[in-house]
């Protein structure tokens, strides 16, 4: 009975142990949900009174609803398309003046035998090509200006690390918006078809059908427009899917094209007067033949280009600059590098002053070097010096004078002014001079439209690239006398 007695009070502990173990998990669960209750209905509270977050959703909402009216999707069709609305390429664009005059990427409408823009309403418009410049991938449309919303543009190109907004088409999802940052600015890529590079790079989400699309700033004010898409399998325009890495020209850049196209239909570029090396290329033993090159791979840090070549007489020398000189900053931009300092500088219209920060090597002194400023008033970059060759072939073949058709050279010619190249003057002995008359004007290359001469040194160009000689030539002409005829153009065309 003993042993029973002694039993007894130890079950009851054990039962309300295991009373309690078994109610313990029911309690926690409880409070629990009775804490996350509390919690949930101290958020809700908080967000009704308003949040920093929904003021930035709010102020997204804003960008959109100031941006998009301004926006176009832009569809195409090629020469070859026989229905009305047999549209076979897109991209993006945006209403750059009251005027009518829309700005998209020359490689969205380039060879297109209609162009039509769609704006954010549904309604839909025929555009004309004003003009494009191919070296920059920049393209200016005109539609009628009834009803126009035109973007706001900013003052001055985005830093990096701000926020910004891409607007576009992609995948042809028209209309769409996404947002990041400026990952970096000045950067260049290698892009067959852009010879002049300064590009904006953002995280932003860009894919096909953003080209020509706008991006902006904070407030809406459009800092700079989609052109590339760097993918991972080598950068492409307008191809590929989106890799975090986008590329768009600046506004500063955008400005100066799409206001020489409107008022001349031909952009006339900045030119310099040097030939220069990537510093980084210098030091890894790239152009050391002359010595103050060599003393500067050795003594110089930090990014820049090396002069290598002054051109006599040209702005350069005019200003003091000299080989060996390691260009660092133009009008207080950041050089990284050549292809940098070459789109810098065609940036900017003949005529202007430009300030040019430099490193001059020293030799024989303690100091190995000195920093320096010049201010540089640039010339006109002439689309012959920028052709790589094609205007020396040109002459070859019996074409002794070439100019971009403005209404002061028909004129002076006696003939219509249209766009397009004038033929001022033949070799008469050539073949070509018994094929062109003097005063036709080169309306078309290789089945696209040529505007000004540097279009058609251009055109010229790429096909050189990819036959690695001069090629023949299909060109439409039309004569003074009006008619519009085919010539094929060849290397066998002079006697």
């Amino acid at each position: 009975m003993r042993r029973l007695e002694h039993l007894g009070p130890a079950l009851v502990t054990l039962a309300a142990a295991g009373t309690l173990l078994l109610a313990a998990p029911v309690l926690v669960r409880r409070a629990s949900r009775e804490r996350t209750a509390v919690e949930m209905a101290a958020a809700e509270e908080r967000l009704q009174r308003g949040t920093l977050l929904e003021e930035l959703s709010q102020s997204t909402r804003d960008i959109a609803t100031l941006v998009e009216p301004s926006v176009v999707h832009v569809s195409t069709s090629s020469p070859s398309g026989r229905r009305a609305r047999n549209f076979t390429n897109s991209g993006s664009g945006w209403v750059y003046d009251a005027g009518g005059h829309i700005v998209t990427n020359a490689h969205v409408v380039d060879a297109s035998s209609r162009i039509e823009v769609q704006f954010r309403d549904g309604e839909r418009r025929d555009a004309e090509l004003v003009g494009l410049d191919l070296r920059t991938d920049i393209a200016v449309l005109h539609v009628d200006p009834v009803g126009l919303v035109p973007a706001r543009r900013a003052a001055q190109d985005p830093s990096q690390g701000e926020m910004v907004f891409a607007f576009g088409s992609p995948f042809d999802f028209r209309f769409s918006m996404s947002s990041g940052i400026v990952s970096g600015i000045g950067r260049t890529a290698g892009l067959q078809d852009v010879t002049y590079e300064n590009f904006i790079q953002t995280d932003a989400a860009v894919n096909p059908g953003n080209s020509g699309g706008p991006l902006t700033n904070t407030r809406g004010d459009v800092v700079g427009m989609t052109t590339a898409i760097a993918t991972g399998r080598g950068n492409a325009v307008g191809q590929g899917q989106f890799a975090g890495i986008g590329l768009a020209i600046p506004i500063s850049m955008i400005e100066n094209v799409v206001d020489q196209l409107i008022e001349r239909g031909e952009v006339q570029k900045g030119f310099l007067g040097v030939a220069s090396v990537d510093m980084e290329l210098v030091r890894r033993g790239m152009a050391q033949g002359e010595p103050l090159i060599r003393h500067a791979a050795q003594n110089f840090s930090g990014d820049g280009t090396v002069i290598t070549l002054v051109s006599p007489g040209s702005p350069a020398e005019r200003a003091g600059l000299q080989v060996g000189d390691v260009i660092t900053q133009v009008d207080g931009r950041r050089v990284s590098g050549s292809s940098q300092l070459r789109a810098l500088v065609a940036g900017r219209r003949p005529g202007e002053s430009l300030p040019i920060d430099f490193w001059r090597p020293v030799l024989g002194r303690e100091v190995p070097g000195q920093v320096q400023r010049v201010n540089v008033v640039i010339d006109r970059l002439e689309p012959e010096v920028a052709s790589g060759g094609i205007a020396e072939g040109l002459r070859q073949l019996g074409f002794r004078e070439l100019v971009t058709c403005t209404e002061d050279q028909a004129l002076a010619h006696g003939v219509t002014f249209r766009r397009g190249v004038l033929v001022a003057q033949l070799d008469p002995a050539s073949r070509v001079a018994r094929e062109i008359p003097p005063g036709s004007v080169i309306v078309q290359a290789f089945g696209a439209p040529v505007n000004n001469l540097d279009d058609f040194y251009t055109r010229l160009e790429r096909e050189m690239l990819r036959g690695q000689r001069m090629p023949q030539i299909p060109v439409t002409i039309v004569r003074p006398d009006g008619a519009m005829m085919p010539v094929v153009l060849s290397p066998r065309s002079t006697d």
